[in-house]
């Protein structure tokens, strides 16, 4: 029997009529997966590649009309449809295999470029009509969406309703001629015009486009960092910057200074850093000073001294920190020479023993400590969050009267 033969309710039947079109796109695909395109020449394979990038292009605006009718379901199954005690947000991580971070930014995205609704009922258009229409059009890659929307998020404050849909018409406009890079550059021509028309950026459109982002480390432990400074925080940073001049403030006094401007620039933020951890003047956070933690064992600890007197003995492993990332051991005793950090070692450290048995029923910040080094962030299945992001609560078992302990 066929769908069409079948006798289904409204819902069934929506269902099945979607799942026969995708079913028709992948048969597509398997067909277009096993053509011999060897002898057809680059211009034809060029239409092929245009052809594809318009179709993952509309691929992807049919996704982000999915995240906008399961952030506000017009037919009002949401979260009672799915699997009991399950968020939207958290299966479709893991269907999609996407961070959280990403998932978030989807739901974003789509309420502004979905059909909003009224208190009243009736259908408003999208916040973002033209970027709407190029999405679903598959005019726009995922690069010119991106910016497009944060060149209008950076126009300033004062900026009129007209001056926004001014500006998203000429971005939108750019966006189907030409690259991300040049639509980023009509983007702040259009912002420093409506700022010189307006006077001048106000402190909440400095406080709106303040940000600084750390970007993930890489295999030999550096780390990219980007963003925008506020004007305070930039006169903070020129002073400390002026401060490590030639010759100052060395990593090593005993070496000529071979630094050039940026290494310098570098080197004065670190000096800044630690002198404020040092300072004790952070307060705390999750219940202990504001400081770097890190964990290792103790045989690695010692291997790594010997390493420093002894260039024939081996190096070991980094160790972690508090925020997951690595910390190479001849750092790691470095900044123990230059302050008191928090440091748990494994195996038989005196000071931080396993076992922490307190009578209050708080975690201390021993029992924090502990945790950061056993557990290495959250021990919630799936979750990556780093330990200096989570908190620390009793299991079951020590809830009703159980031992306080950290092992």
């Amino acid at each position: 029997m066929s769908i069409s033969d079948e006798v289904l309710l409204p819902q069934e039947a929506a269902c099945a009529a979607v799942r026969a079109d995708l079913d028709l796109i992948d048969a597509a695909y398997a067909r277009l997966r096993a053509a011999d395109t060897d002898l057809v020449g680059n211009a034809f394979r060029i239409e092929i590649a245009e052809r594809l990038e318009t179709q993952h292009r509309v691929n992807r605006g049919l996704s982000y009309r999915m995240f906008g009718e399961i952030e506000q379901p017009i037919d009002g199954l949401g979260e009672a449809a799915l699997p009991p005690g399950t968020r939207a947000g958290d299966l479709l991580r893991q269907r999609l295999r996407i961070t959280r971070g990403e998932v978030r930014r989807r739901f974003a995205l789509a309420a502004r470029i979905r059909p909003r609704r009224s208190l009243t009922g009736p259908t408003l258009p999208p916040a973002l009509p033209e970027l709407a229409a190029a999405i679903e059009h598959g005019d726009l890659g995922e690069d010119h969406i991106t910016t497009i929307t944060k060149a209008l998020d950076l126009l300033p404050a004062k900026a009129t309703s007209a001056d926004h849909e001014q500006a998203e018409h000429l971005l939108v406009a750019n966006a189907r001629r030409q690259d991300s890079p040049f639509v980023a550059a009509v983007g702040r021509t259009i912002a420093d015009t409506i700022a010189e028309r307006l006077g001048q950026y106000s402190d909440a459109d400095r406080a709106r486009r303040r940000t600084l982002s750390l970007g993930p480390q890489q295999l030999d432990g550096m780390s990219r960092v980007s963003g925008y400074v506020d004007p305070e925080t930039r006169a903070y940073l020129e002073a400390i910057i002026a401060a490590v001049r030639p010759g100052h403030h060395l990593p090593d006094a005993d070496t000529p200074d071979l630094r050039n401007e940026g290494q310098r620039a570098h080197d004065a933020l670190k000096v800044a850093l630690r002198h404020a951890i040092e300072s004790d003047k952070l307060g705390t956070h999750r219940g202990i000073p504001v400081t770097v933690i890190v964990s290792t064992t103790l045989t690695e600890l010692d291997q790594a001294v010997h390493a420093t007197r002894d260039r024939a003995v081996a190096m070991p492993s980094a160790a972690r920190t508090g925020g997951g990332s690595q910390l190479p051991m001849r750092d790691l005793i470095r900044m123990a020479a230059n302050s008191i950090h928090y440091l748990a070692v494994f195996d038989d450290h005196s000071n931080r023993p396993l076992y922490l048995g307190r009578s209050k029923r708080i975690a201390t910040a021993d029992h924090r400590i502990v945790c950061h080094a056993r557990d290495r962030g959250c021990t919630r299945p799936n979750c990556t969050q780093p330990g200096y992001r989570c908190e620390v609560h009793h299991c079951p078992g020590c809830a009703g009267g159980g031992r306080t302990a950290a092992a």
